[in-house]
């Protein structure tokens, strides 16, 4: 079987760079130490193994299709969401009150990101039944809680969120979905929702539908839009299930991730579609937001997990393909030479460093911000945790879905021609990855988010608890001769974000807000990669302190490795950020129709 991940480098991560051992400390997660943590996610690689990765080709060759009024979707996710429900990985962040572990979500992450190197198609699954159960715990009544959760968290019941629909796409203020009130407390609601992932399949008996729609008569816009449990099925007062007048209409067929089904779900077209009201009328956007938040994570996981696994399978090629010769000294080949292995071609070995430098380092930006989400619950009273957790989280679903992109790619030309045919894997994480970049909000949705609202949010206040936690890594690194160079490049390339700021707040001040966001999408990517470059500084400190000490985990080939991916980082990918300063900063204006009212 081929590798689709490396145990060694996630423990690395979880455990010598980012310190889990010290999270466990707090009281919130005394339930856990270092031996059940890894008892936990062996259990989780050998499901993996034995489950996920070999059913990953076939969700693709047989995907989830409409038929009937059905929707039809591979075996293995009957075994995953039973198999969910028993490990804990629906149930696991909850509270014990709530049939939960306490689990620290830096340990559920890097479950997740274990089952989804191996099928990106399948994990989604149980993990949005996870989210919608949260939800319901955090602003249902109590008879929402033991009405759906028991069955949930088993992995029986299955859960949605329902945002879009045909008309409106990302624009939630433009949601029509109606609800209206009954006299026993309840609503009648009528909509229609696309895109909705797991949506309905025919191995689990319910699902219970997260579901934006207004109230009758509410206000317009985002202010009007209440939230409400819509099961597919409704319980009756003895127990058993009545069908609650929501269709599966269709499944969208995609390019990629063809095994998780995409379901256009109708509600209430025989009038006798039930719906419960999570907290208070109105404030639907605000209570899904935390859902929305958890999944744009989910999403970054994604990209992280897919890029890991493309990685591997094409580190695998290069280590077993043997083709050309190498260039000697002379400048020359010797045609009477045997061939060597394409690993040993400078360019192929650049663009393997290219795939794991991107990877690992969203791999660490992901648990870096569920360390955050961590802190923030163990120790609520530290504001600075969730505010970097806020800050963090658009960067942390854009970067690893975009540069993942790039990783893939470069997967599939270490193949050449046998990348671009079936026979060979990298083409489908290359369509599987393209979606990350438009789940839960495009890139251009979260570059927006980034810069118009995390920045400048609590008047900066976010954007300087990371800069202290980044000049703290700087400080740290110059202490080591070795990766002083690199702590104070760095270092200059912060400056350079902030003469950017300097330069883009005052159009916002004057009230120029599209002018502002226009290039929203270039900070973005700046801002990315400096974060990641951050990530990788952290490793490279870890790195060279278990070099310089007689005891280790690992080899001393592997902390190596990481010093070296380091540098090529800083090689290869920061420079950009020069460029992209230079849009930046520049005052010509070619995108905003009033400016430029050019013809296309």
């Amino acid at each position: 079987m081929s590798d689709y991940m490396n145990m060694d480098t996630l423990r690395f991560q979880l455990n010598e760079v980012l310190g889990l051992g010290d999270l466990l400390k707090f009281d919130r997660f005394e339930d856990w130490d270092s031996e059940s943590v890894d008892i936990f996610l062996d259990a989780v690689k050998d499901f993996a193994d034995q489950d996920l990765y070999p059913a990953f080709r076939e969700m693709d060759e047989d995907p989830a299709r409409w038929e009937d009024g059905k929707i039809i979707v591979h075996p293995v996710v009957e075994k995953l969401m039973r198999k969910s429900g028993e490990l804990g990985l629906i149930s696991g962040p909850f509270a014990p009150e709530h049939g939960g572990m306490m689990m620290p979500a830096m340990v559920l992450q890097a479950a997740y990101f274990i089952m989804e190197s191996a099928n990106n198609n399948a994990p989604g699954y149980p993990g949005l039944t996870s989210g919608s159960a949260n939800l319901i715990i955090a602003y249902g009544s109590q008879h929402l809680k033991d009405t759906f959760l028991p069955n949930m968290l088993e992995g029986k019941w299955a859960g949605t969120m329902c945002l879009t629909e045909p008309q409106a796409g990302s624009s939630l203020s433009d949601v029509t979905s109606t609800a209206y009130p009954q006299e026993d407390g309840s609503y009648k609601v009528k909509g229609q929702k696309i895109f909705i992932s797991g949506g309905d399949h025919e191995f689990c008996e319910n699902f219970v539908h997260l579901f934006l729609g207004r109230i009758e008569g509410a206000p317009k816009g985002t202010k009007g839009i209440s939230l409400f449990v819509v099961p597919k099925n409704r319980v009756e007062a003895d127990g058993s299930l009545a069908f609650n007048d929501v269709i599966s209409a269709g499944d969208f067929q995609k390019v990629g991730q063809r095994g998780y089904c995409t379901t256009h779900l109708s509600f209430g077209e025989k009038d006798d579609c039930r719906a419960w009201i999570v907290g208070e009328p109105n404030r639907g956007l605000k209570y899904m937001f935390q859902m929305m938040n958890e999944a744009r994570i989910a999403v970054g996981r994604g990209g992280v997990s897919v890029s890991s696994a493309a990685y591997h399978a094409s580190l695998q090629y290069a280590r077993e393909r043997p083709q050309g010769r190498r260039i000697s000294n002379t400048g020359k080949k010797n045609p009477d030479a045997e061939q060597t292995l394409i690993i040993n071609h400078p360019d192929v070995r650049r663009m393997l460093l290219l795939q794991k430098s991107v990877y690992e380092g969203a791999l660490s930006l992901i648990l870096r911000s569920a360390k955050y989400h961590d802190l923030s619950q163990a120790n609520p009273s530290e504001e600075k945790w969730h505010m970097l957790l806020e800050l963090l989280t658009p960067v942390t679903k854009t970067y690893p879905a975009e540069m993942g992109q790039v990783a893939v790619s470069n997967g599939l030309q270490v193949l050449g021609g046998y990348g671009f045919c079936s026979e060979f894997v990298l083409q489908q994480y290359y369509r599987d990855i393209r979606i990350m970049s438009i789940y839960e909000g495009t890139t251009g949705i979260q570059s927006m988010d980034l810069l118009g609202r995390k920045v400048t949010m609590n008047g900066g206040a976010a954007l300087q608890a990371l800069m202290g936690e980044v000049s703290a890594t700087i400080a740290s690194a110059k202490e080591q001769d070795n990766l002083k160079p690199y702590a104070e490049i760095l270092e200059s390339k912060l400056g350079l974000m902030q003469s950017i700021l300097q330069k883009l707040m005052p159009i916002a001040m004057s009230g120029k807000y599209e002018r502002f966001l226009s290039d929203a999408n270039m900070f973005m990517e700046m801002f990315g990669i400096l974060v990641v470059a951050w990530q990788w500084l952290e490793m490279s400190i870890t790195a060279q302190k278990a070099l310089d000490s007689s005891e280790r985990r690992f080899t001393k080939a592997f902390y190596e490795s990481k010093i070296h991916t380091m540098k090529f980082f800083f090689k290869y990918e920061i420079p950009k950020t020069s460029g992209l300063a230079e849009i930046l900063k520049s005052d010509e204006v070619l995108t905003i129709l009033e400016e430029q009212a050019v013809e296309f």
